[in-house]
């Protein structure tokens, strides 16, 4: 019997399809904007993602996602997608989702919610349980200058050299939680302006990988999924980003341990996070902010925008279309 023909699909072909996937889930989360029930939507998004991805002609894997296994209704870790799933020569795929970012956000009607993925060949997205990360990131011209091996003061000087500007006028996003109390004081102490947010890191990291916006850096700990989904963004941006590992428990702990070889409290670079120029970032609009969010049409149908950086090429564009 012949063996089959090997196919030589790059992540970027399948790019559509993946809109599609992320378009979906903005659609179905959409529909609970406002009402108060941020699970609800986020179950709707998970769904309507895992839907298309069950079409999607490929053999993909959730490298790293929002649940376990047993946490319905996530895309749990490890959790086999795509119709061609174990079949000889089949695009081999991994995934980094979030089917619904800013959760609390669509519940309250809120800017920056997103449906938003990263993919890559197996194996070149960091594949770890749902647990936090320590992120640093700021636009290009910032790369080799910031670091999370640093301290703030640091990291502030560095930045303020760089982009020739009085720390006074530094903006700096900071997620608003408790562990951050440290850090809003000493970025505080050096009179830097502290944007804080409720959710919503990746647009906030793209903002400030972004040349034309006027956030200047990211600073603090969020989601470890969040942080692997960006660094895909911003390898194609060329910006700079770091992130370490923060463990929930000792269950995480453990977990990381099995899944990744090595030090698991080791910083991880940009193209460690995502290692591969053959991949791709995709963020869809819920509610309007970094793209504009899911409008109804006069038809009943629903306009989408996305957000799509094609890492290999350097490509940077939006897409609209009606569903």
């Amino acid at each position: 019997m012949p063996r089959p023909t090997p196919v030589s699909m790059a992540t970027r072909d399948l790019a559509d399809h993946f809109v599609q996937a992320t378009e979906a889930a903005a659609v179905a989360a959409s529909k609970w904007i406002g009402l108060g029930d941020g699970k609800a939507a986020d179950g709707a998004a998970v769904e309507a993602m895992r839907t298309v991805f069950d079409n999607i002609p490929f053999d993909g894997r959730v490298a790293i996602g929002e649940g376990e296994r047993d946490d319905a209704p996530m895309l749990w870790i490890g959790e086999p997608l795509g119709s061609m799933q174990g079949k000889p020569g089949s695009p081999s795929i991994d995934i980094a989702v979030d089917p619904l970012e800013c959760t609390n956000h669509v519940a309250l009607d809120k800017p920056n919610a997103m449906a938003v993925l990263a993919a890559a060949p197996r194996g070149a997205l960091l594949h770890a349980p749902d647990c936090y990360m320590d992120k640093i990131t700021g636009p290009a011209e910032m790369a080799g200058h910031i670091s999370l091996e640093a301290d703030v003061s640091y990291n502030v000087e560095a930045a303020c050299s760089v982009l020739d500007k009085h720390s006074s006028l530094l903006k700096v996003v900071v997620m608003d939680r408790p562990r951050h109390e440290d850090l809003i004081r000493d970025l505080n102490q050096y009179d830097v302006d502290v944007v804080l947010i409720g959710d919503g890191d990746i647009a906030a990291a793209l903002n400030a990988a972004d040349p034309n916006s006027d956030i200047d850096m990211l600073m603090g700990i969020g989601a470890a999924p969040e942080g692997v989904i960006t660094a895909t963004a911003l390898r194609g941006l060329k910006a700079p980003f770091e992130g370490r590992l923060i463990f929930k428990n000792d269950g995480h702990r453990d977990r990381a341990e099995k899944m990744i070889d090595g030090d698991v409290d080791r910083l991880w670079s940009r193209d460690e996070l995502c290692s591969s120029d053959d991949s791709i970032f995709i963020g869809t609009g819920v509610c309007a902010g970094r793209t504009r969010g899911v409008e109804e049409t006069e038809d009943g149908r629903h306009s989408v925008h996305s957000e799509v950086i094609d890492v290999s090429s350097g490509e940077h564009y939006y897409l609209s279309s009606v569903r």
